[in-house]
């Protein structure tokens, strides 16, 4: 199983935050490996949401589609694959610092299937790096 927890204090209002994290098109501009947000389901973002991400992962370009299963304006937002090269779930969580500045946690976490599930242990210690680089890219965007 890959269960990688990464966070980051961002000197920004939550609102500023959350709402920009959470809005599909701006994922190419802060995550490394996301090279396109493509729509599935009218906006705006809200439960059942559907959204096409293409990836570059450890050399391998991937196409999946994560759909919203939970969405807390400001405090929530996960998402999991609906269709993908395995399993995952992607959590969002924003706590107000205070009035100016932000927590932000990015959490994935799910199960390797076929050839992948031998490189494991890899893929999450890849993963909490590239989670890291998207983290450090969003505060850059932000502050």
């Amino acid at each position: 199983m890959v269960d990688v927890f990464t966070e980051i204090n961002i000197r920004c209002p939550i609102q500023e935050v959350s709402e920009f994290a959470a809005k599909p098109d701006n994922a190419p501009d802060w995550y490394v490996n996301i090279d396109s947000a493509e729509w599935q389901t009218q906006k705006p973002l809200t439960i059942g949401s559907r959204v096409a991400f293409k990836a570059q992962f450890l050399g391998r370009q991937l196409s999946y589609i994560y759909e919203i299963a939970e969405f807390i304006p400001g405090q929530k937002l996960v998402m999991k694959t609906a269709d993908g090269p395995f399993p995952m779930e992607t959590t969002y969580t924003w706590d107000a610092i205070d009035d100016t500045s932000t927590t932000m946690t990015l959490r994935n976490k799910g199960i390797p299937t076929g050839f992948s599930k031998i490189l494991t242990p890899f893929i999450s210690t890849m993963m909490k790096m590239a989670n890291n680089k998207d983290l450090k890219n969003l505060k850059n965007i932000l502050e």
